[in-house]
């Protein structure tokens, strides 16, 4: 695990640089998990999600497209669309770094987009804009015990996750947690944590 930073200065401490430190340690670890092991992980995420409530009382869940070595959520999808429940993914607009959701029917309304990203076309699709009775699950490089994340950088869900009011899901294997992350004081943290091997309450 990676213990907790000693307190950070302007003048003898490059917060950017200790973040790309992390995001790279956490990229190897995840590339290191190998395709078979990683199904079976993800299995065991995706059945500890089913039986959560926050899951089973949700009308609507923002999930995001799962790419290359992330939890793989599109049994998530296909499972939440076959029990009734309103789906809706994210369309990521980069000259503002903002995301919009929009309802899916099934992973066929996806196309690749923004980063290679499989993405919702807004022609086409219904945009999600009431967020009541919502769980939003969030991707992350790695997620600390509290419930704060790091990502890949971009900005765009913590953007978006400052102004939702639902609850808010992480996602990861075991291995991509830790103790301690560094945060700022806009960052938001999410309010469960499902790995594959234990359920983490911040």
């Amino acid at each position: 695990m990676l213990n907790k930073p000693q307190h950070f200065s302007k003048h003898n401490y490059d917060i950017r640089e200790y973040k790309r430190t992390i995001r790279e340690k956490y990229k190897q670890i995840r590339a290191a998990i190998s395709p078979d092991e990683r199904k079976i992980k993800t299995a065991s995420i995706t059945s500890r999600l089913y039986s959560l409530r926050q899951y089973q009382n949700c009308t609507t869940l923002l999930a995001y497209v799962s790419i290359g070595t992330e939890v793989d959520t599109l049994d998530i999808i296909t499972t939440a669309l076959a029990d009734g429940k309103r789906v809706a993914v994210p369309l990521s607009i980069p000259e503002t770094r903002a995301m919009t959701f929009y309802y899916i029917s099934s992973p066929d309304d996806l196309a690749p987009g923004t980063y290679g990203v499989p993405e919702p076309d807004p022609q086409k699709l219904e945009a999600a804009e009431n967020f009541s009775s919502c769980l939003c699950i969030v991707p992350a490089l790695v997620y600390d015990i509290h419930g704060y994340r790091m990502g890949y950088g971009k900005g765009y869900y913590d953007r978006f996750l400052s102004k939702f009011p639902g609850y808010k899901l992480g996602l990861a294997f075991d291995e991509c947690t830790c103790s301690h992350l560094p945060r700022g004081k806009f960052d938001t943290a999410v309010d469960l944590i499902v790995t594959d091997k234990r359920t983490i309450k911040p």
